[in-house]
């Protein structure tokens, strides 16, 4: 900002010091040095004078109508922004950190179960043949609980236990369950259909991981999509932009990942969250 000239000790809408022009009036400073941003951003100066009336931004007269017109610009382009923050009611319960961890305890149980009856794997891995052809539908959930190693086991439990305990602390441990549960087989019955007739086997609980992540993100998106204001459409591209990049972080990479398998689980997770995000806010608005 450029230092301010002498003036007199009142100024307002109707005293101006020196030959600047008013750009505007404002109740606050901090309205004030907000417009005066989009002053500087156009490579001006600006002053901003306390009066009777308000701050007063006062510009150099040669620019005082492009100014004018920016600030007009901002006005409405504002309308709306930033957007309410969000009141989703009562918290849904207390934070669960229990349940995520039995969850990964009964992954490593499986595990455990399948060094001493191998066959258990062939039985439950999901297998797009045995799925539509020869109906074996419980392989979509089973598969979830099934690993091809530790390191495989350890990375699942790990990210799942926080992406589930962020998902039951907003909704709670019943509904977050049944959620994680549909969306996870949806996922997989997806992913073997996508496949199908072709031979496809697969096997894990990230199917599930990113179906947590999935609602997380389509639930922020639904909500921020009712209170975005006069700018809906950017209040959620902040979620729906996170969610996108830890798909891609971490559910992209070469071979053994199953890239598919991710994105499945992270678009069925997704569209649930919208729906979950939409009932919340009936529940909200109805009071």
């Amino acid at each position: 900002m450029m230092p301010l000239p002498p003036v007199p000790e009142t100024a307002g809408e109707q005293t101006v010091p020196g030959d600047l022009a008013q750009a505007g009036v404002y109740p606050t400073a901090d309205a004030g040095f907000a417009r005066g941003l989009v002053v500087l951003a156009m490579g001006e100066a600006y002053w901003l004078v306390p009066g009777e009336s308000g701050f007063c931004l006062l510009v150099e007269p040669a620019v005082a109508a492009s100014v004018q017109e920016q600030l007009a610009r901002y006005e409405r382009e504002s309308i709306g922004w930033p957007p309410a923050p969000v009141d989703e009611g009562a918290p849904a319960g207390p934070d669960d950190q229990i349940s995520p961890l039995l969850w990964a305890l009964a992954l490593a149980g499986v595990f455990w179960l399948q060094s001493v009856r191998p066959a258990i794997v062939e039985a439950g891995l999901l297998d797009a043949a045995g799925v539509f052809s020869q109906g074996e539908v419980w392989r979509a959930a089973t598969a979830l609980f099934l690993h091809a190693d530790a390191a495989h086991l350890l990375a699942n439990a790990i990210s799942g236990w926080f992406i589930f305990a962020a998902w039951l602390g907003v909704v709670g441990p019943a509904r977050g369950w049944w959620w994680i549960a549909v969306s996870a087989i949806a996922g997989n019955l997806v992913v073997a259909a996508l496949h199908h007739p072709e031979a496809y086997r697969s096997m894990g609980a990230s199917t599930a991981v990113f179906a947590g992540l999935g609602l997380l993100t389509g639930r922020a998106a639904s909500l921020a999509w009712s209170d975005g204001g006069g700018k809906p459409l950017a209040s959620v591209l902040a979620p729906l932009g996170s969610g996108g990049a830890l798909l891609a972080l971490y559910g992209a990479g070469g071979l053994p990942i199953d890239v598919s398998a991710h994105a499945a689980g992270f678009g069925a997770g997704l569209a649930a969250g919208l729906v979950v995000g939409w009932i919340d806010r009936k529940k909200v608005q109805q009071g």
